[in-house]
């Protein structure tokens, strides 16, 4: 079946004041205001926190959407520092990331707390993207198809998945930033381990629905073999994103799968 194409930019911890966030967005506006991307991809911003609201007005002629790069797992309290789903909901943000690699790493979240915190953003009504992946040393022991499925019946458990309420991305740990490159056809390969397990946890119906994204050192010079892949469907975008040209390039290379 044919799957709508997403991009989805992650700008992490970046850029350093709102006077820059402003002038990127606007800059990649620019560059695809005279492209019709409404038929063939979908296309949303990640951005830290603080700069949400203010990108999301910048957005508000346009049918880009805005998403969160986390959020916590209880919707109100005493939870100093954090940012609930009903918040982001209430704020009209369309997308969040849960268990990017970095989250897993830096901040210890395992698998059980992307699962409540995956519970709670499809309670709200927000579009999750699931992140799995394997570090370097999980790779190079010959493990990365045990990691991914663990991660995925972990992240899932008891959760209602239809194909169309949960994304998920692959992301290559050893891939990200490090100047490794994680092949097309590697790649495509373990987005179609995913589609099986989703088949197996589900029904063949949910897994052909579902998006999966690729995510791991995203270029415009690579992104278009990735989408020529039969079970790439997207890709999650970090430092390319970063450079208006770059990124505008990438969307416009992203297009005509099949």
């Amino acid at each position: 079946m044919s799957r709508k194409k997403l991009i989805a930019a992650n700008w992490k911890l970046n850029p350093s004041s709102k006077e820059e966030a402003v002038d990127l967005i606007s800059s990649i506006k620019i560059g695809l205001n005279k492209i019709d991307l409404s038929s063939e991809i979908n296309l949303t911003f990640c951005l830290p926190f603080i700069y949400l609201e203010l990108i999301k007005n910048s957005l508000k002629d346009t049918q880009f959407k805005i998403g969160a790069q986390n959020c916590y797992f209880e919707e109100k309290g005493a939870f100093t520092g954090e940012i609930s789903a009903l918040m982001l909901k209430n704020s009209g943000i369309d997308y969040v990331i849960l268990g990017h690699n970095e989250r897993r790493s830096l901040f210890n979240e395992s698998n059980e707390i992307i699962n409540k915190k995956l519970s709670v953003v499809l309670k709200n009504n927000l579009l999750p993207i699931l992140c799995v992946g394997e570090t370097l040393k999980e790779k190079e022991a010959g493990i990365t198809e045990e990691i991914i499925l663990s991660q995925l019946n972990e992240s899932l458990a008891y959760i209602n998945c239809t194909g169309e309420n949960i994304i998920i991305a692959y992301e290559p740990v050893w891939a990200i930033g490090t100047g490794k490159t994680c092949s097309a056809e590697d790649a495509n390969t373990i987005c179609k381990l995913i589609r099986n397990k989703l088949a197996d946890l589900y029904n063949s119906s949910v897994a052909e629905k579902t998006l999966i994204l690729y995510g791991g050192s995203v270029k415009s010079s690579t992104i278009k073999e990735q989408m020529e892949k039969t079970d790439i469907d997207g890709a999650l975008v970090g430092g390319a994103s970063l450079i208006a040209d770059e990124f505008v390039q990438l969307v416009i290379n992203s297009q005509n799968k099949k």
